[in-house]
């Protein structure tokens, strides 16, 4: 009886074992990173400077560049205004720009990460893409 219950122990052990492999076998790996926007100031009267900063890092790609788009009153595609420098990976991709408000309205901006598999990559991936963030135009 008591090899019995051993043996049962014992296959319920290694049974415990494999499935667990074949769970963390099949569950992707997921790269590590972020990307972040600031706008300031959140409300402008026509004519005045918006200034909007991104930074972003990833590390599935060797090299990163960081972009700012824009879309005015939530309608429309996004359009890029502003791109910073391609970086090699380990560091952040910075872009920094300042937009005139030239509307009333609501001037919408996120930061969008992509990666590059080198120097003279010609299709970049998009990794990452930030929040939304505001600007009212008054």
């Amino acid at each position: 009886m008591f090899n019995t219950k051993r043996r049962s122990l014992r296959l319920a052990t290694v049974g415990a074992v494999g499935a667990a492999a074949v769970v963390l076998a099949t569950v992707p790996a997921f790269a590590k990173g972020n990307i972040d926007i600031t706008v300031t100031p959140r409300t402008v009267a026509v004519g005045q400077t918006v200034k909007v900063a991104a930074a972003g890092s990833d590390d599935a790609a060797p090299y990163l560049l960081t972009c700012v788009e824009e879309r005015i009153d939530g309608k429309g595609a996004w359009r890029a205004i502003e791109c910073g420098k391609l970086i090699a990976a380990g560091e952040d991709a910075k872009v920094s720009t300042s937009v005139k408000a030239q509307h009333r309205g609501t001037l919408q901006f996120r930061a969008v990460l992509y990666g590059y598999q080198g120097a003279h990559d010609e299709h970049p991936v998009k990794e990452r893409t930030s929040a939304v963030q505001t600007a009212t135009v008054r």
